[in-house]
């Protein structure tokens, strides 16, 4: 995982229309990024739709949510209809920022070695520094634990 305080790698990959979209273009907006494995599993949906049943809750404390995995851009259209998720998926097929963001790892299955990406959570300051780091999140708890922790800093 990266560090906490560094600057947070730039990127631009495109949404789930197509349209490129930059960490740029949050300056001055507090974002969750968070990276999955893969749309339409078990996991990565119940981790999705948590965060898409708290967006609102987002939007109230002016924080962007990201969900970036390697899936196509038709992969995160179809992800997000099934799932009515309102928030941005970014496809990274590449694995680009996966790398960036050192959330691309070795990972064993039934005893099999292969590289994928680890479901992992950056939040990144309105200046475009990360500011907290949880590697190995759980599906279920994710978006809860982010918002606990933003509801902290916002109202100590």
């Amino acid at each position: 995982m990266l560090e906490v305080g560094t600057k947070a790698p730039a990127f631009t990959l495109p949404d789930k229309e197509g349209n490129p979209v930059s960490l740029s273009d949050f300056l001055g907006q507090k974002v969750v990024l968070y990276f999955y494995p893969r749309d339409n599993t078990s996991g990565c949906t119940r981790q999705a739709c948590a965060f898409g049943a708290a967006y609102g809750q987002f939007q109230a404390l002016g924080v962007a949510v990201i969900g970036v995995s390697k899936d196509s851009v038709a992969s995160h259209q179809k992800f997000a209809a099934k799932n009515a998720l309102p928030f941005l998926l970014l496809a990274d097929p590449e694995h680009q920022v996966i790398e960036a963001y050192d959330v691309w790892k070795e990972k064993k299955l039934y005893g099999k070695v292969s590289m994928g990406t680890v479901r992992a959570t950056y939040v990144i300051d309105q200046q475009g520094f990360i500011e907290k780091a949880m590697p190995k999140v759980k599906p279920d708890t994710n978006a809860q634990e982010i918002l606990d922790y933003l509801k902290g800093e916002s109202h100590p």
